[in-house]
């Protein structure tokens, strides 16, 4: 088996599938290494579906990424015939009682704000409105306000990620599946990559691995990454007629803390079943000893406090769950650089939750930077120096 490869991509996942793919369509004999057999379950990149917008609320400089990520993901469609990106739209909505849905700090307000600022086609919508074209959000506080994005909607991550690997092994790509890494050492102008299964050397390699990532690279990524793990549930539709004529992915803000937001998607065709899913950021776990299972408890709270009274058409009874695992950082957004003591080595992570719509695109700028040591999109704002700053 060959040993050594122009790049190494460690973590096949969102980023990890893009970089290899993009690499590949560049004429680069890569390799890309998992320790699972992508797409799989047993990370970040999975779940059926990713909600995808153009204002994100989570700041400007994601713009850029999923503006051409969107574009790369029509793109790999044409060339696959894969349904990948469902154009259903997106409705951010702030409803509740004890907070102000006018204050700009709101996650409605800032992702309005971005649109106006950046000319992203939209609409505004009061509670009547939000009633009016979508009946499963009828139970919305009277000021409750909605912004709809109608270009944006969901994406299929496990469709996303078959679709890239299986286009760059055929142009070229190796892939190392079941084989875990357990270190990284630079040589001068080589890195070495040691495995359960041997050793690799690569004149550069891009390091994905997510939840993994903390453990393989050591510090700082050690002390700055945290692992969170995130339930996510599919309650039974029991009144499909709410669902209809229209049904987009939405976010919902009821109350000022992370715990008060929750996320989903329509029906999927021939389910009998709608995804919400909520955000937790305060307990931190070991990505080996990961709890993967959700008891029957965990899905009551679930249905009372995100569910009940807030979406209707939905039952409590789920369908079923998953647990997924979201790598974040101090200020939870993105980590795009090279390691402060293996520069020959590039780490993409963490993505805190809010990567998948932009992969395709950061797939692309990460080859680019390999292959010519800059990349087309402006990837400033995701450096390490703002930790030290």
């Amino acid at each position: 088996m060959q040993t050594h490869y122009p790049v190494a991509v460690i973590g096949l996942g969102a980023m990890g599938a893009a970089a290899l793919y993009q690499l590949s369509q560049s004429g680069v004999k890569a390799v890309g290494i998992d320790r699972y057999n992508p797409p799989h379950d047993q990370g970040s990149s999975h779940g059926d579906t990713r909600i995808t917008r153009l204002s994100n609320g989570e700041g400007p400089q994601y713009l850029p990424l999923v503006r051409r990520s969107q574009t790369i993901w029509r793109e790999l469609e044409a060339r696959t015939g894969e349904a990948l990106f469902e154009q259903c739209g997106v409705l951010v909505m702030t409803s509740s009682q004890r907070h102000d849905p006018q204050d700009p700090e709101d996650f409605t307000q800032r992702t309005i704000a971005l649109a106006r600022a950046y000319g992203i086609r939209h609409e505004v919508l009061d509670a009547a409105q939000i009633r009016q074209r979508f009946a499963q959000f009828a139970p919305v506080q009277d000021n409750a306000v909605g912004y709809f994005e109608p270009e944006g909607g969901y994406l299929r991550p496990e469709r996303c990620i078959a679709a890239q690997l299986q286009l760059a092994r055929s142009q070229g790509a190796t892939l190392r599946c079941n084989e875990r890494v357990t270190g990284l050492v630079q040589m001068d102008d080589r890195v070495k990559i040691s495995t359960d299964r041997g050793e690799i050397l690569a004149d550069r390699v891009i390091v994905s691995a997510g939840m993994w990532s903390a453990k393989l690279l050591g510090a700082p990524f050690d002390s700055l990454l945290r692992v969170c793990r995130q339930t996510l549930y599919w309650f039974e539709v029991t009144s499909p007629e709410r669902f209809a004529p229209a049904s987009p992915s939405f976010i919902l803000t009821h109350g000022p803390g992370f715990i008060d937001v929750n996320y989903g998607f329509p029906p999927l065709p021939g389910e009998a079943s709608m995804k919400i899913a909520t955000e937790q950021y305060q307990q931190a776990c070991d990505p080996d000893a990961l709890d993967r299972q959700v008891n029957d408890d965990q899905v009551e709270t679930m249905y009372r406090t995100q569910v009940a009274g807030r979406i209707d058409g939905v039952g409590s009874r789920a369908v079923k769950t998953s647990v997924c695992a979201y790598t974040v950082t101090p200020d939870y957004h993105f980590i795009v650089d090279e390691h402060p003591s293996m520069p020959r080595v590039t780490v993409v992570s963490a993505c805190s939750g809010h990567g998948f719509k932009h992969s395709a695109a950061l797939g692309e700028a990460l080859a680019q930077r390999c292959l010519r040591g800059h990349s087309d999109l402006d990837l400033s704002a995701f450096s390490l120096e703002r930790f030290n700053r």
